[in-house]
C-alpha cells in the first residue's frame, strides 16, 4: 500500500484501553488516544511491516446533534524530516454533497460538519493523501468509508389514501377480501421499518346495520380477511374499516389508513311475478306493435345481472307474440310479430315464465320458476282485400284476339265484403277488366313495338276496393310473345354491277330484314324465281345478307330480278322482291358508268386526270418553245446605225450589249430608284412594248419609245446579216441594207428619222460608241477597262489598239 499508516478511531473505552496498554520503544512524543499506529518496528532491528491493510468502515449515527465531531485521525510513519500535509478527497468535501467532512491538513484528523441523514445518503466513499509541502505524494491514498447509521426518525404511511375491496355475501370465516401496504423510508434492515398492522374501527353502510366485527387484519401482511358470518347485501350494503400501521414492530412510530369493504350481491333471490296474472287486447292483421306489460319483483341488486329477467312464452305453437325484457324496469313487454286473424282465432291464452340471466346461486332457496297467465283478445276491423299474387302475372301472344279472357279471380277479402274493381293505369287501352268479377280481357291486339312495352312486358295497375271503402292496388305484369306477322323484305330494290361480273363473282349486295323479333326474323332464306331469272344467281353471305350475281356475260341495260326471301318464323313467311339492276361498263376501280360517262361523266377518275395533266405540260413545253424562239429571233435582229451611214450587224464581236444583269440586290419595294440596266440597252433587245418589233414576255422598268408610224404582222424582208470583210465592199452592203429598208412594210417613211439605237429617256449614260463621242479618243487612258473581265479588254483594244 501507498499509505505506511492509517488510524482508525474507535469510540468509547474500547479504543482507550487500547491505547494505555501499549508502549513506546523510540524515544518521540506521544500521539492522541485517538490516533492508532498499524506500522511499529517491534523486536531487535529494523523489521518490514506489512502495508496492505484494509480499513473497516467508519460508523457515524444520522442526525447527530454534535458537530463538529471527529471521527478518525490519520498519520504518517514515512521517515521525512520536514511537515507532512494532509488532503482529502471524494463525497462529502469537494463533490456532492460537499461540505460534510474536512481534514486537519496538519494532524490528520477527519471530522463531521453537519448532521448526516441516512435517508438521503447512506455512505461515503473518501480518498486520503500525505504530502510534502512541496506537494510531492508521500503516501499512496488511502480508501476511507463512512457508513451512516439508521435511526428511527420516519413514520410509516400507507400507500394509499383509501383502499377498496368487495366480498360476497354469505361469505365464510376466513375469506380474504383484500389487502392493505405501508412503506417506511428508515433501514428495512432494521427494526426503525419493521411495520405491524391492525383494525382500529369499523363502521357500516347503513349505520349499525351490523355491530359485531366482522373483519380481521393480518398484522404483518396487511390482509383482511372475514371473522364472522352474516354478511347479507340486503342487510348491509359495505364497511369502512379504519388501519393502523406502526413500526419497530408496532412499538414505534404509527400511521393510519382507511379500508372500505363492499358487499357484493350473489343471486340468491329468483324473481317472482306481481300479479301473475293479465288481460291484453291486440287488433288483427297488425304486427310489431306491444299490446301490455308483465311486472317482476327481485331483491338483488338492481340494474345487475342477479336482478335482470329474462321471459319465455308458452302455449304459442305458431309464433305469434314476443317478449322482450325493459332494461329499465325489468318488466316483460308483449308483442305481436305476426297478424292475428279475428275470423280464425279471436282469443289466445299464454303462460309466461321468467328466470333471471345469472343463474342461481346455490344459496338460493330452491323454488319453482315464477310463471304468468296472459289472455290476449282479438279484436275485428274492416281488413282491406287482397290479391292472390302481386303483381299478377299474364302471358299472351302479341297478336291476343280482342274479347281474350287474360286472369279472373285475382282477390279475395278476409271480411267476406263485396268487391269492386277497376284499371287504375293502362297506356295503351289494351286492358278491359269486369266491375265486379274482376276477369281481365283484351280490349285489343297488342304491339310489340309499342314504347311502353320493355323488354317484351307491358305492365298495368288494377285496384280493388271492399264495401267499407278500404282498397289494394297490384300492378299487372304482361308478358308478350313474340308471333310472326310480317314478311322479310329485301334492301335496296337497285342497284348496279360491272360488265364481266361473273368472271369477277362479284354482284350486287342485297340485306333482308323483317319487322318481327327473334325467333320469327334471321336467319333468311334467298332464292331466284326460276322462271324469271335464268341469267341471274343469288349466294348467301350470312343470316341477312345475299349476292346477286349474274350467271354469263350480259350486255350493258336494265334487268329485273325476282328474289324470293322467307324468314324463320313459325309459320314462316316469304315475300318475292324485284330488284333493279343496271349493267354497265366500270373503270379499273370498279365505278360503273355509261359509255359516254366513261369520258365525260361527272365522275372522273384518275386515269383521266393524269391525261389533263400530261396535256397540259405538252401545252405549257409548246408555248415555252415558242417564247424561246422569239425571244431569240429578236436577238438577231440587225441594229442599224444612222450617222455615219453604216448599217452594222449583229456580231459575236459586238461589244455594245453586253453588260450581263446577274442580279440586282435591291432596298425591296420601297426601293424603286435602283439602277436600271434597260438605259443600256438597245431598242431591239428592249422589253416589249405596244408597237415594237420584237414582243417577248417581260414589263419594263423604264420608259421606251414607240412605234406608231409603222403597220404590224407583215413579213420583213432579209437584211444583210454580217458586214463584208473587204472594206472597199461597205458601199454595195449599205446600199443592200437600204434596199431591203425601203421595201420593208414594218418602218416608217423613207423620209421618217429612224432610230437606231437608244439608250433610254434621261439616261445620264454617254455613248459608247467613238463615233458618237464629240471629242477624240486620242488623249484618253483605257487601260482600266482591262481589269473589269474579258468582255471589256475588247472594248479596251477598239478604242487603244496600242
Amino acid at each position: 500500500m501507498g499509505v505506511k499508516t492509517l488510524m482508525v478511531c474507535l469510540l468509547g473505552a474500547l479504543v482507550g484501553q487500547a491505547w494505555s496498554a501499549a508502549e513506546h520503544h523510540r524515544n518521540e512524543e506521544e500521539l492522541p488516544p485517538l490516533a492508532l499506529y498499524p506500522w511499529r518496528n517491534q523486536g531487535r532491528g529494523l523489521i518490514r511491516v506489512r502495508r496492505d491493510w484494509i480499513i473497516p468502515p467508519i460508523r457515524v449515527l444520522e442526525n447527530s446533534k454534535q458537530v463538529p465531531e471527529n471521527l478518525v485521525q490519520i498519520k504518517s510513519d514515512k521517515i521525512f524530516t520536514g511537515e507532512v500535509i494532509y488532503k482529502l478527497e471524494g463525497p462529502g468535501v469537494d463533490q456532492e454533497p460537499k461540505n460534510l467532512f474536512e481534514i486537519d491538513d496538519i494532524t490528520g484528523m477527519i471530522r463531521s460538519k453537519r448532521p448526516l441523514d441516512r435517508e438521503r445518503h447512506r455512505s461515503f466513499t473518501l480518498k486520503a493523501f500525505a504530502l510534502s509541502p512541496s506537494g510531492e505524494r508521500l503516501e499512496n491514498p488511502t480508501t476511507i468509508e463512512i457508513v451512516v447509521l439508521d435511526q428511527n426518525d420516519n413514520r410509516p404511511a400507507f400507500i394509499q389514501r383509501e383502499f377498496v375491496g368487495a366480498v360476497s355475501e354469505f361469505s365464510v370465516p376466513g375469506t380474504s377480501v383484500m389487502t392493505v401496504s405501508a412503506t417506511d423510508a428508515d433501514d428495512p434492515m432494521t427494526e426503525n421499518a419493521f411495520l405491524s398492522y391492525s383494525i382500529l374501527g369499523q363502521e357500516s353502510d347503513p349505520a349499525n346495520a351490523i355491530s359485531k366485527t366482522m373483519f380481521g387484519i393480518n398484522n404483518e401482511t396487511g390482509a383482511i380477511y372475514t371473522r364472522d358470518v352474516g354478511l347479507d347485501r340486503e342487510v348491509v350494503k359495505s364497511f369502512r374499516l379504519r388501519v393502523q400501521v406502526a413500526d419497530m414492530g408496532g412499538m414505534g412510530l404509527t400511521g393510519e389508513g382507511v379500508a372500505v369493504i363492499h358487499v357484493s350481491d350473489i343471486n340468491n333471490h329468483a324473481p317472482q311475478f306481481s300479479p301473475v296474472s293479465y288481460i291484453m287486447t291486440a287488433v288483427e292483421n297488425r304486427q310489431d306493435h306491444e299490446i301490455g306489460r308483465v311486472n317482476v319483483t327481485d331483491r338483488d341488486d338492481r340494474g345487475a345481472g342477479n336482478w335482470e329477467a329474462k321471459y319465455f312464452i308458452a302455449d304459442d305453437p305458431d309464433g305469434n307474440f314476443a317478449i322482450a325484457t325493459d332494461p329499465a324496469t325489468n318488466q316483460g313487454v308483449l308483442s305481436v310479430v305476426k297478424p292475428l286473424d279475428f275470423e280464425a282465432h279471436s282469443e289466445y291464452v299464454l303462460s309466461v315464465t321468467v328466470e333471471n340471466v345469472n343463474s342461481l346461486s346455490n344459496k338460493a332457496p330452491n323454488l319453482p320458476a315464477s310463471s304468468a297467465m296472459v289472455v290476449v283478445s282479438v279484436t275485428n276491423e274492416n281488413e282491406a282485400p287482397h290479391f292472390r299474387e302481386d303483381p299478377i302475372q299474364i302471358v299472351v301472344p302479341e297478336s291476343v284476339v280482342p274479347g281474350t279472357l287474360l286472369k279472373s279471380n285475382i282477390a279475395f277479402d278476409p271480411d267476406y265484403s263485396e268487391l269492386r274493381y277497376e284499371i287504375v293505369r293502362d297506356p295503351e287501352k289494351w286492358l278491359d277488366i269486369n266491375r265486379d268479377t274482376g276477369e281481365i280481357r283484351a280490349k285489343r291486339t297488342f304491339n310489340m313495338r309499342s314504347p311502353n312495352v320493355k323488354n317484351r312486358i307491358y305492365t298495368a295497375v288494377v285496384k280493388v276496393t271492399d264495401g267499407g271503402g278500404v282498397s289494394t292496388t297490384a300492378t299487372v305484369v304482361i308478358t308478350l310473345k313474340e308471333t310472326n306477322d310480317f314478311p322479310p323484305q329485301l334492301f335496296p330494290l337497285s342497284g348496279s354491277v360491272c360488265r364481266g361480273a361473273h368472271r369477277t363473282r362479284s354482284g350486287l349486295m342485297v340485306t333482308a330484314v323483317d319487322e318481327d323479333l327473334p325467333p320469327h326474323a334471321a336467319p333468311f332464306t334467298f332464292e331466284m324465281s326460276d322462271h324469271l331469272s335464268v341469267n341471274w344467281t343469288v349466294h348467301q353471305v350470312n343470316d341477312t345478307h345475299a349476292v346477286l350475281q349474274p350467271l354469263v356475260e350480259l350486255e350493258a341495260g336494265e334487268y329485273a330480278v325476282t328474289v324470293l326471301v322467307s324468314d324463320s318464323g313459325s309459320p314462316t313467311l316469304s315475300a318475292y322482291a324485284q330488284v333493279n339492276i343496271t349493267v354497265c361498263p366500270c373503270d379499273s376501280f370498279g365505278d360503273c358508268k355509261t359509255e359516254a360517262g366513261a369520258v365525260s361523266g361527272t365522275s372522273v377518275g384518275i386515269s383521266f386526270i393524269a391525261l389533263i395533266i400530261i396535256m397540259a405540260c405538252v401545252a405549257l413545253l409548246l408555248v415555252l418553245l415558242l417564247l424561246a424562239v422569239a425571244a431569240t429571233t429578236c436577238r438577231r435582229r440587225h441594229h442599224i446605225k444612222k450617222g455615219g451611214g453604216l448599217l452594222v450587224g449583229e456580231s459575236e464581236d459586238d461589244i455594245r450589249d453586253n453588260v450581263i444583269n446577274y442580279d440586282e440586290q435591291g432596298g425591296g419595294e420601297e426601293d424603286e430608284n435602283a439602277f436600271n440596266i434597260d438605259m443600256l440597252w438597245t431598242p431591239h433587245d428592249a422589253p416589249s412594248t405596244p408597237g415594237s418589233y420584237c414582243p417577248m414576255p417581260r414589263v419594263p422598268r423604264g420608259k421606251q419609245p414607240l412605234r406608231m408610224d409603222a403597220p404590224h404582222n407583215l413579213p420583213s424582208p432579209t437584211y444583210p446579216r454580217r458586214p463584208p470583210a473587204d472594206p472597199t465592199d461597205i458601199e454595195e452592203y449599205i446600199n443592200d441594207g437600204l434596199e431591203a429598208a425601203d421595201n420593208d412594210p414594218n418602218v416608217p417613211p423613207y423620209d421618217t428619222a429612224l432610230i437606231y439605237d437608244y439608250e433610254g429617256e434621261g439616261s445620264l449614260a454617254g455613248s459608247l460608241s467613238s463615233i458618237a463621242s464629240g471629242s477624240s479618243d486620242g488623249d484618253q487612258d483605257y487601260d482600266y477597262l482591262n481589269n473589269w473581265g474579258p468582255r471589256f479588254q475588247k472594248l479596251a483594244n477598239m478604242y487603244d489598239p496600242r
